[in-house]
């Protein structure tokens, strides 16, 4: 073996990059690069030191040393030859010769060496054919990559194509008069259908729709599958369960959601200016009080099915005290809406889009403040005098008297293995999961004649068992008080009728 190891050092001796030929240990290479520098001779110009074992072969490079370690008995001529290539390979990759340069580009460096040398033994290369090994070109790679880039073009023109055909159902669907999936043009947002709606002006009977007959089927027996045989089966085995002193709530999730839209979205009267007023919270407090985060995101979103009144404006009514940031599309003339409150496009001459959710202003409230709570929750766990559990005493106040909530859902986890809570005062109605180990208290409304209850239970726990507490509600008023107060024609500015709807709903409400 010829050349052990190649190395880019110090002054001083450290190695900044590395490179050993041969098996050896990084405390070997360590200690031969920190020996390197006491063994030069001050004053003399040579180009290689000896010790009884290794042979230092090096040249400077400005504040770094370029060093070859070599056995005694190489070839003096070859190494030096070798010390010369290695010195113009690592211009090839550093523009400056200092150390930070030379550690960002360490792993180009010990490619280019590994093409140098092998196994000990210099190669037969050149600098441009190490140049052009490192590279590692390839005519594969590149019919690869162009195959790649063929199919990406080709899948990006078929979601083009398929987005216009989803487009032209959806407007085809419209045109027939039935029910179209929503795609959500600028700031189409993701809250909650949970709705209040309100016609402005006076409303015209929709006509009834014609009932058709029911098809006839044919009588006679049949063993295809009977729908209904499951929900049978489910039931009994619910029976039971109460048989034995479950209690069990029938409806799930997904049917507390649908009665309380039922609740909430009375029949409307769609008219062809259609709004939408969409708000919700996300809060987080402390168990102790305190408010660690508080946002409000809200959207006026509107629907014009009627070509002539693509070209309206809309007033608003601004009576928000809190701070919200409001923003306009871009498409909307800002100046016109901050001198009159008047939202419109910035081109007169262009019509608000047909059939399309167009979000044409929202705004966020972001704050700390505790004033600014919507519904305060105050939970006092405390451990009972017997030391075997605890009272939990939880009460609610709504803070902002104009805000009207509806089911209203506090939702308080429990200690696992502890039994049922026993329950003691209680204003509204609770249910104890036994499965997610969870009391859920539901209160239907809270308002300015409900502003505030409590809930007492004694069970088995320590006071940190029972956070953190999550809170879900609806509402029909928005927390931002910020509504449509009027739609306008551009051209004479006649009054326009409209139909507006209105939800304030939660992304997250957590006591911590």
């Amino acid at each position: 073996m010829v050349l052990l190891a190649a190395a880019v050092c110090t002054k001083a001796g450290k190695a900044i990059v590395s490179r050993q030929f041969v098996e050896m240990t990084r405390t070997r290479v360590e200690g031969l690069l920190a020996a390197f520098p006491k063994l030069m001779n001050t004053g003399k110009q040579h180009t290689f030191v000896e010790t009884e074992s290794v042979r230092y072969v090096y040249q400077p490079l400005e504040k770094l040393y370029m060093v070859l370690i070599t056995t005694k008995n190489s070839n003096i001529l070859e190494d030096l030859e070798t010390l010369r290539l290695f010195s113009r390979v690592i211009p090839e990759y550093c523009r400056v010769l200092e150390e930070s340069e030379i550690s960002e580009h360490c792993f180009d460096l010990i490619f280019a060496f590994d093409e140098i040398v092998a196994l000990g033994y210099r190669e037969n290369v050149n600098l441009a054919q190490i140049r052009t090994f490192t590279e590692m070109d390839s005519h594969e790679e590149k019919v690869f990559r162009a195959v790649r880039e063929t199919q990406e073009r080709e899948a990006k023109a078929e979601m083009k194509r398929k987005a216009k055909e989803l487009q032209r159902a959806r407007q085809d669907a419209e045109r027939a008069g039935k029910k179209s999936p929503g795609f959500g043009g600028f700031g189409s947002s993701g809250m909650s259908s949970v709705t209040s709606a309100t016609i402005y002006t006076d409303t015209i009977e929709p006509e009834k729709p014609k009932v058709s007959p029911a098809p006839v089927r044919p009588s006679g027996s049949s063993k295809a599958l009977k729908l209904g045989v499951k929900g049978k089966e489910v039931d009994n085995f619910v029976d039971k369960l109460k048989s034995e002193g479950e209690n069990i709530i029938t409806s799930s999730a997904g049917r507390k959601t649908s009665e309380a839209s039922k609740v909430l979205q009375p029949p409307v009267n769609i008219e062809s200016v259609h709004l939408r007023v969409e708000e919700k919270i996300s809060l987080t407090c402390g168990r102790d009080g305190g408010l660690q985060n508080m946002e409000v995101l809200g959207m006026i979103t509107l629907k014009v099915s009627d070509e002539k009144n693509g070209r309206i404006s809309i007033l608003i009514n601004n009576n928000d005290k809190k701070g919200a940031q409001l923003q306009t599309h871009p498409h909307v003339d800002k100046k016109l809406f901050t001198n009159e409150s008047l939202i419109g496009l910035k081109n007169l001459e262009k019509s608000f889009p047909l059939n399309t959710d167009l979000g044409v202003l929202k705004w966020r409230l972001q704050s700390t403040d505790e004033s600014l709570i919507p519904l305060t929750i105050n939970c006092w766990p405390s451990e009972s005098g017997s030391g075997s559990g605890c009272d939990v005493n939880i009460e609610y106040e709504l803070q902002d008297e104009g805000l009207e909530l509806n089911d209203v859902v506090i939702t308080i986890p429990l200690p696992a293995g502890v039994g049922a809570p026993v329950v003691g005062d209680l204003d509204g109605q609770y249910n104890h999961d036994s499965r997610k180990n969870i009391l859920e208290w539901s209160l239907p409304v809270i308002d300015e004649k409900n502003k505030s209850g409590s809930l007492e239970f004694s069970i088995d726990g320590k006071p940190n068992d029972f956070f953190p507490i999550h809170v879900s509600f609806v509402s029909k008023r928005n927390f931002c008080d910020i509504q449509v107060a009027k739609v306008t024609y551009i051209e004479g500015g006649s009054p326009v009728k409209f139909s507006s709807e209105t939800s304030f709903v939660v992304d997250k409400f957590e006591i911590l």
